[in-house]
């Protein structure tokens, strides 16, 4: 069994699995829309949780976020459903290619065959979208991916299944529901002034003062840490953000897309102008992540290398502040 469905290539995962979906369900939604609305954008530093044995930092919101904020404030309505069986969870998914429905899963990255080796690491919530099957092969559309792929039975089975942080427990969802039109206007006010209040929260670890916590740490870590585990801490904050998702630079070209768009569909012209200054932004991050890179493959880096990546990201972090209050106003 095959469903009609057209695989489109995005920047991130979870934004084009629901691009992907809503576009098959006939309402024509980017990926930097689903990313906006559903207040995708964020930066936090979770120094309880460990990936890769490194405090994780993350650049987006919890998996499974996005596509609840977008199908809530669009009208949509989606199941989602977890199992402790794998046997179960295949039925479901078998259940709705026999519907003609095609659905997206939450999987584990370090066993899907189809992945590059350098991008297979223990990383719980990528996603991805089958849309059909022949014999024991599952037809694959992962939006990451240029072209569509398949996956085994078995293969499948222990990607859904993965262990760890994030770990998917076979999750499955897909839309249940349209509105006869999406309320993207009033949906792109709420995405925005979420991912505001996020990105300004009051909170440490979280948005910009997430990010000079961080600056902060990066200047202590040779020292307190010792040079080895400095540079893999500090290598894991350049793979979250280039590798994990498209993470900080990508994720803000992404949003600035986002605000280009909505400022044609709210006439909103101040947004144009801060969807520019965003790009910017996401050119900080890119230069952060090529100089730290630099500094982690070095053993014998210096501790003003060190110094020299807090700085700047603590200059990104005041640009931020200033963007994001700038943004709340506009809206």
């Amino acid at each position: 069994m095959e469903i009609n469905f057209t695989h489109h290539q995005s920047a991130h995962c979870e934004n084009g699995v629901v691009s992907n979906l809503m576009k098959h369900n006939g309402f024509n939604v980017s990926e930097p829309m689903v990313f906006g609305i559903g207040s995708g954008l964020l930066f936090c530093y979770i120094p309880f949780l460990k990936v890769n044995h490194a405090p994780a930092i993350t650049y987006r919101a919890m998996p499974g976020a996005i596509f609840k904020r977008f199908a809530k404030r669009v009208g949509i309505k989606i199941k989602h459903e977890k199992f402790k069986s794998p046997e179960k969870a295949k039925l479901r998914l078998d259940e709705n290619l026999k519907n003609n429905n095609p659905v997206g899963l939450q999987v584990g990255v370090y066993n899907l065959e189809y992945f590059p080796d350098e991008y297979r690491f223990h990383f719980n919530a990528h996603n991805l979208v089958v849309y059909g099957k022949q014999e024991d092969k599952y037809l694959i559309s992962d939006p990451v991916m240029e072209s569509v792929t398949t996956l085994t039975g078995k293969q499948l089975e222990k990607v859904r299944f993965a262990k760890g942080a994030f770990a998917p427990k076979g999750h499955i969802y897909y839309p249940t529901g349209f509105p006869d039109k999406l309320d993207l206007e009033g949906a792109i006010a709420k995405g925005i002034k979420h991912t505001c209040k996020d990105m300004l929260a009051p909170i440490p670890i979280v948005g910009v003062n997430g990010i000079k916590m961080v600056a902060k740490l990066i200047r202590k870590w040779p020292k307190k840490k010792g040079v080895r585990k400095a540079n893999h801490y500090l290598g894991q904050i350049v793979r979250m953000q280039e590798e994990i998702g498209t993470g900080g630079g990508g994720f803000r070209y992404i949003y600035a897309a986002f605000l280009q768009e909505s400022s044609k569909i709210l006439k909103n012209e101040e947004l144009a102008e801060l969807s520019k200054e965003m790009t910017v932004i996401g050119d900080l991050w890119r230069d952060f992540a090529l100089d730290a890179s630099r500094i982690y493959r070095n053993r014998k880096a210096k501790i003003d290398a060190y110094n020299d990546v807090a700085t700047q990201l603590e200059v990104i972090a005041d640009k931020e502040k200033v963007f994001f209050k700038k943004l709340r106003k506009a809206i």
